[in-house]
């Protein structure tokens, strides 16, 4: 057995595959029209994983609501420092500072997606 993706609505598919192809690299894997909805396939190079975003064709003028059982995504980085420059560049902000979680150098932090979907950036140490 395998997980294989994850899926969740967005309102705006430009700014959503901006966001996940530009700030983490990840690479639409696939496109696929179904009878009421575009799905893309967005693809992590590293381990395969999937986020599958989907774009409805009638979507909710304010967008989705999150339920309260979504916790979020966790995405890897090699330097919090190279990532927090990036995301500045993209325009983005956190949603909690990056901090240190174990008192070994470990650091995380938190953004938000363009639907508010919640992402911990987790930059890992050797031990």
């Amino acid at each position: 057995m395998a997980l294989l993706h994850t899926m969740i609505r967005v309102k705006d598919i430009e700014k959503s595959l901006d966001f996940y192809t530009n700030l983490f690299g990840m690479k639409i894997a696939e496109k696929r029209r179904l009878d009421d909805c575009w799905l893309y396939f967005l693809e992590d190079e590293q381990s395969g994983y999937q986020i599958e975003l989907t774009y409805n064709d009638e979507t909710p003028q304010e967008g989705y609501v999150i339920g309260s059982g979504f916790g979020h995504f966790a995405f890897g980085v090699e330097s919090m420092n190279e990532f927090s420059k990036k995301l500045n560049d993209f325009g983005y902000k956190y949603l909690y500072e990056p901090f240190d979680l174990t008192g070994k150098g470990s650091s995380i932090a938190f953004i938000q997606d363009p639907d508010g979907y919640e992402i911990e950036i987790i930059e890992k140490v050797q031990w």
